[in-house]
């Protein structure tokens, strides 16, 4: 794809770049019509307009949820893709269920650099499921784009029909647009099959956490915040475990048609 980023309003005549996979650059070179390079600072936005082609971003991270839940639910891990589910979860659905929704959102640091263009935000939402294994969803936030900015999406976060306890925990990320899905759903899910439920509900941020490869830290998925055990119940303003991102919830009520 390719998007416009810098100053367009500058009469300058335009760059044009190539996204870099490394979000540890420090420089990026552009080219002029004559084919001359020139170098930008990775961490300021230019002067001057520069066309960037890349990868599809949002179409990335649509391609990459299906892959990570492919691969979890391959590896043993309970997906909202998984047949279970869908009988587990059929009473529940014949009345309506409850959900988390969230009402706003924000992140100081989206951990995208101008080049990148707009972020990619999406939440590992994980818990128990209804027979007692470990559970993962995942919500894309296409509408996050921009750091410092407060979006009021009425998107829903958890569907609490599916879980066992009344508590689930919430790890958001943000896509390069390389991001090795298969690898960071093979990680999860081998370190989420050694919990085993004993009665109680045992938070899941931290293994999930520590099963993101090194890399992920680096030049494929960014870490951005994470939300320890969200109730059913949690309503009003809940801030990351990091203090990057916030979320305000309510109670929302999904009825049967």
């Amino acid at each position: 794809s390719v998007t416009l980023a810098g100053d367009a309003d500058s009469r300058r005549a335009p760059l044009v770049a190539v996204a870099p996979s490394d979000d540890e650059a420090t420089a990026v070179t552009a080219y002029d019509t004559a084919g001359r390079a020139h170098t930008l600072d990775a961490a300021e936005i230019p002067d001057a307009p520069v066309y960037v082609v890349g990868v599809d971003g949002e179409k990335a991270v649509e391609a990459g949820m299906k892959v990570l839940e492919r691969e979890l639910a391959a590896a043993g891990v309970t997906t909202a893709d998984a047949e279970a589910v869908r009988s587990a979860t059929a009473t529940a659905a014949a009345t309506g269920y409850w959900t988390s929704r969230i009402t706003s959102v924000s992140v100081a640091d989206d951990k995208e650099t101008w080049i990148k263009g707009d972020a990619e935000i999406f939440s590992i939402v994980s818990g128990f499921g209804l027979d007692g294994k470990v559970r993962v969803d995942t919500v894309t936030h296409p509408y996050l784009d921009d750091a410092g900015t407060t979006y009021y999406p009425n998107q829903i976060l958890v569907n609490w029909s599916q879980y066992k306890y009344n508590l689930a925990d919430v790890v958001m990320m943000e896509d390069d647009g390389d991001t090795n899905y298969s690898g960071l759903a093979k990680a999860i899910a081998a370190a989420l099959l050694t919990i085993v439920d004993l009665g109680a509900y045992i938070p899941l941020v931290d293994p999930v956490v520590d099963a993101i490869p090194t890399s992920f830290w680096t030049d494929d998925a960014d870490f951005v915040d994470a939300w320890y055990t969200l109730a059913r119940e949690t309503t009003g303003t809940r801030n990351g475990a990091g203090g990057n991102g916030r979320f305000t919830f309510d109670r929302y009520w999904v009825s049967a048609l």
